[in-house]
């Protein structure tokens, strides 16, 4: 097949070319029709007049024809093709299309969300969300590049793990070989990135996706998620910060050229000191708010290292412990107040950073404990039970064969281009999201699963 793309017609004048797509629309004129084919690298106009047949919009077609030079007053300024037209000479209707659900030529932002959900193919269609996720790819391509460059390794963790308590509700699946038993999904990679520094790697990172049975915000789909992980042995806060900060003042300068900074490098601001100044701890540090192309990002710190248990607190401890962590258990203290384990935790500054832009947090991170006499003081603190402690025991084990200092990052890849891109939700730059009710785009999930199923892995539901 020697097809050609819409966006490579403008460098074939006179010659006959052949191109796949979908109709973007159609005009009858009399003796002549006007048809707009779509492919993934833009739009052409075609021109028919010798009575090829109708097409209707959405058909997916071949057209092969004579691409021609368009009056300079029929020029079309609004698409890259617009100084060229393609005369039909062959128009093969290789599949039909029934009349949409929903239009596709608008932003979308008008119609209701579960709809677009259960046709999220079609909305894929529409531009702004063609683009988003084409912008998306780009964007961890770099990511890629850059820590590759950085000698970073990219190693992929399980996805099938055990259930811990790291601060969400996990998704379990059952085992059919051990019944009675149960993998959890990861709520991120946490304790595996770890062990790869234990390993030896020093310099880690993974594109990830993240599990957790949350509700869902704006700035979190119910479910699951994608985050760049990174982890660096023999590192300090400010090493990770650093580095952070480079990675993202050259993604805004080589894919979001249009899009200013608001002030390098970032901001730091102290925990107590953002909640103090701003009632947040991601403030927003904008500028001009109505600003679409300014990017005001902002690193706040000194986080305390614990908070006071509550009963959202509920997957730490025994629920009778007072300290609960800020950010999870593996969190180092930071150096001047290791004493203030022992006499006032809440004291206890914690060596956390989070990265704010525009007042949406798209990344935290930590230096962690890579000593097992404050990781144990740690557990105790939150109130952790000897069997608590033992779900453990795999990164305390490994933590007495020669532990690095090391620390890391996790960005939130949704959340990056939810606020990059000025979406209103993080659902707008993922293919297949969750709806806000928890229901998985297009194939109708959670579903009931068949009593067989269940059965092989000794599961029964009670309250049917």
């Amino acid at each position: 097949m020697n097809r050609c793309l819409a966006k490579d017609t403008t460098s074939q004048i006179n010659k006959e070319v052949t191109l796949y797509g979908w109709v973007n629309s159609y005009r009858s004129h009399g003796k002549i029709s006007f048809i707009d084919l779509r492919d993934r690298t833009g739009v052409v106009q075609m021109v028919d007049t010798s009575g090829h047949g109708s097409v209707g919009n959405e058909d997916v077609v071949r057209v092969k024809g004579i691409v021609k030079k368009r009056p300079e007053k029929m020029f079309n300024p609004k698409i890259p093709t617009g100084e060229i037209e393609v005369q039909i000479l062959e128009l093969e209707i290789i599949t039909k299309a029934k009349e949409l659900p929903f239009p596709i030529d608008t932003d979308g932002y008008e119609i209701d969300e579960e709809i677009r959900m259960e046709y999220r193919y079609l909305d894929i269609r529409r531009e702004r969300i063609a683009k988003n996720l084409k912008t998306r790819s780009k964007v961890i391509t770099f990511i890629r590049n850059f820590l590759t460059d950085q000698d970073f390794i990219e190693v992929e963790t399980p996805i099938l793990t055990k259930t811990t308590p790291e601060g969400a509700r996990d998704f379990i699946v059952p085992s059919r070989l051990q019944k009675g038993k149960f993998y959890a999904l990861p709520q991120s990679p946490q304790q595996y990135k770890q062990l790869l520094m234990v390993g030896g790697l020093e310099r880690y990172f993974q594109i990830t996706r993240c599990f957790r049975d949350e509700d869902p915000r704006k700035d979190r789909a119910y479910g699951e998620f994608t985050q760049l992980d990174i982890e660096m042995s023999f590192v300090t806060q400010e090493d990770i910060l650093q580095i952070t900060e480079k990675l993202f003042i050259e993604i805004v300068n080589r894919l979001f050229p249009k899009k200013h900074i608001t002030q390098i490098p970032f901001p730091r601001i102290p925990h107590q000191a953002a909640v103090k100044n701003y009632g947040s701890d991601k403030p927003d540090l904008r500028k001009d708010k109505h600003d679409k192309d300014e990017l005001a990002f902002s690193w706040t710190i000194d986080f305390p290292l614990f908070k006071e248990q509550s009963k959202e607190d509920f997957f730490y401890g025994s629920g009778k412990a007072k300290f609960a962590p800020s950010h999870h258990m593996f969190t180092a203290p930071h150096s001047d107040d290791v004493k203030l384990l022992d006499t006032d935790p809440l004291k206890v500054r914690g060596l956390q950073h989070d990265l704010v832009l525009n007042g949406y947090e798209i990344g935290g991170g930590s230096v962690r404990i890579h000593n097992p006499k404050i990781q144990e003081k740690v557990f105790d603190l939150i109130g952790f039970t000897n069997e608590q402690k033992k779900q453990f025991e795999h990164m305390l084990t490994a933590f007495t064969y020669g532990v690095p200092p090391h620390g890391g990052i996790a960005p939130g890849i949704d959340r990056f281009m939810m606020a990059v891109l000025g979406e209103p939700s993080v659902r707008e730059v993922m293919a297949f999201p969750t709806s806000s009710s928890g229901q998985t785009s297009v194939v109708d999930a959670p579903s009931k699963v068949d009593k067989k199923q269940l059965a092989e892995l000794g599961i029964s539901i009670l309250n049917e």
